[in-house]
């Protein structure tokens, strides 16, 4: 990866204006002396394309159906690789590492995942599963960038520093995706390869700035650039730990070997150091309206290279992670942005659908399958589409909750409202508040409302280091719709009325910025 695509691709990449302080000998002590063994890290695997559901988990026990309404792609009953303890559930036969996995205890499996009114367009899709929308709203937040931005709340101004010095958030083999940004600020970087140095060093420029117009401009971009040679260096670091010890991993042209090595990528940072809490891979071609499986062996095919590489490559990373004693510091989980139909089409393929199955996978997933398997309706026609039975939102919300440890306020503030978790990971072992508290104090806490929800007005308070000040309201959709001041402050703290009473009732977002420092906090407006 050359440094120009670094610099296009990274978070700092997007935002300018940035306070950023110096990388030197404490941010590399702050690396080596590494304290997180009670830190935890979410790895989320993308499946774009939309996964057919039914032929990765099989419902067995609506196989004569089944065998009427998508003859031209259903796998073999004989060839189903069953699962201990379902007698009517199997996997696709390619799937052998995830039937490890499952025998391991390592593996959940959630059945029917959707939301009401599914979106069957793969972008809109994409986006309401990134962002974690309805599908009538459109966000300009990922849910994890929520999440982030909640635990970092001063995120970019500050960062890198001592107490983090390393990306929130690494996105391997792709861009930034709305998934991991809030408010128009990527909350991560983006990595191909740590073969490349990843430094800027040698183009670092130290001319004087002109005092025009111009000047404030290249200010920006070389405050850009040493922010991304910052994190070039930690990951560069960490990179050259040459971690990896297992021998499982799809290599050359076997398939998935392009997701084998964003994993194995994974498995290094997370060895070598990195407090990264998300990282980010994706597998493509999922989109099988044609050549699902191949006619004379429908085990064979598009899908089941597909699905081989997928299980393969979690497998591997899962014994990497035992092999490095990593395990219960990680966990997994999948997605595609929608499921596809029951009826087989006339190309040997199937077309867009709802409902899907999603895959959590570590040594702290309760393991088993939550649902039940999907109705097949015995009056199914082209555009029959499988019931839901969990919104995703509530996977998020057992990710937010178990996982990252987010109490109840926390947890609607990342998703915007309430959804019930689900029993899906162990939450022994949460550390209660005490390393979100110590994620908080790393960036400082400018802005913030009170009451919180409102009803008409809420009062805001924020500090200010001095200078222009510039506080606006947005709505759902990153529209503003109020800038409640903007003057010159003097530095202290400051309050100021937002009278919001001719706005509808939602959800909306406070930015303040001071300068390079910005804060972008939730609110809510109720009846």
């Amino acid at each position: 990866m050359n440094r120009r695509n670094f610099l296009r691709s990274s978070a700092a990449a997007t935002v300018g204006g940035l306070a950023v302080r110096g990388f030197s000998s404490p941010l590399l002590r702050a690396l080596q002396n590494n304290t997180i063994a009670d830190d935890r890290v979410l790895v989320i695997v993308q499946l774009f394309g939309g996964n057919d559901g039914l032929n990765t988990v099989i419902p067995l026990d609506s196989y004569d159906l089944l065998s009427q309404f998508r003859p031209q792609v259903l796998i073999p009953e004989d060839d189903v690789l069953s699962l201990t303890g379902l007698g009517a559930t199997g996997l696709h036969p390619s799937m052998g590492g995830l039937r490890e996995l499952w025998d391991d205890g390592k593996l959940s499996i959630v059945q029917g995942v959707s939301y009401p009114e599914p979106n069957q367009s793969h972008f809109r899709a994409t986006d309401i599963y990134e962002t974690g929308s309805d599908a009538g709203v459109i966000l300009h937040s990922g849910w994890t960038g929520r999440y982030l931005i909640n635990e970092y709340p001063n995120y970019p101004a500050g960062y890198p520093n001592p107490d983090m010095p390393d990306p929130l958030a690494i996105r391997v083999g792709g861009s930034m995706g709305p998934g991991l940004q809030n408010m128009g600020v990527s909350m991560g970087v983006s990595i191909n390869n740590t073969d490349d140095a990843l430094s800027l060093v040698g183009n670092r420029y130290t001319d004087p700035v002109p005092a025009s117009c111009v000047g404030g401009k290249l200010t920006n971009v070389r405050t850009v650039q040493r922010q991304t040679d910052l994190y070039g260096d930690v990951i560069e670091a960490a990179a050259q730990a040459g971690c990896n010890q297992s021998t499982m991993y799809p290599t050359g042209s076997q398939p998935g070997a392009s997701l084998g090595r964003a994993l194995k990528i994974v498995a290094q940072l997370i060895c070598g150091g990195l407090k990264t809490k998300i990282y980010w891979v994706s597998i493509g071609g999922f989109d099988t309206h044609a050549q699902q499986v191949e006619a004379s062996d429908h085990t064979t095919g598009t899908h089941a290279d597909l699905l081989q590489g997928l299980s393969n490559s979690i497998r591997a990373f899962q014994d990497d992670l035992q092999l490095l004693d990593l395990e219960d510091r990680v966990l997994g989980m999948t997605f595609s942005e929608f499921g596809r139909r029951i009826v087989g089409n006339a190309s040997q393929g199937t077309d867009h659908g709802t409902a899907q199955p999603m895959f959590l996978f570590g040594t702290n997933v309760i393991p088993g399958m939550l649902g039940t398997n999907p109705v097949i309706p015995g009056n199914t026609t082209t555009n029959t589409n499988l019931a839901m039975q969990y919104d995703y939102r509530s996977v998020y919300a057992s990710v937010l909750k178990d996982w990252f440890c987010l109490n109840t306020e926390q947890l609607n503030d990342v998703l915007l409202e309430t959804f019930q978790p689900l029993n899906l990971v162990d939450p022994g072992g949460c550390l209660g508040a005490s390393l979100h508290e110590a994620n908080q104090q790393a960036g400082e806490d400018l802005l913030s409302a009170y009451p919180n929800p409102f009803v008409e007005r809420t009062t805001l308070r924020f500090t200010t280091f001095g200078g222009p000040l510039l506080l606006q309201v947005f709505n759902e959709q990153g529209q503003l719709v109020r800038t409640i001041l903007n003057r010159t402050l003097p530095a202290g703290n400051h309050t100021a009325d937002a009278d919001l009473g001719d706005l509808q009732t939602g959800v909306y977002y406070v930015r303040m910025q001071n300068g390079g420092r910005q804060q972008v906090r939730n609110l809510l407006k109720v009846r």
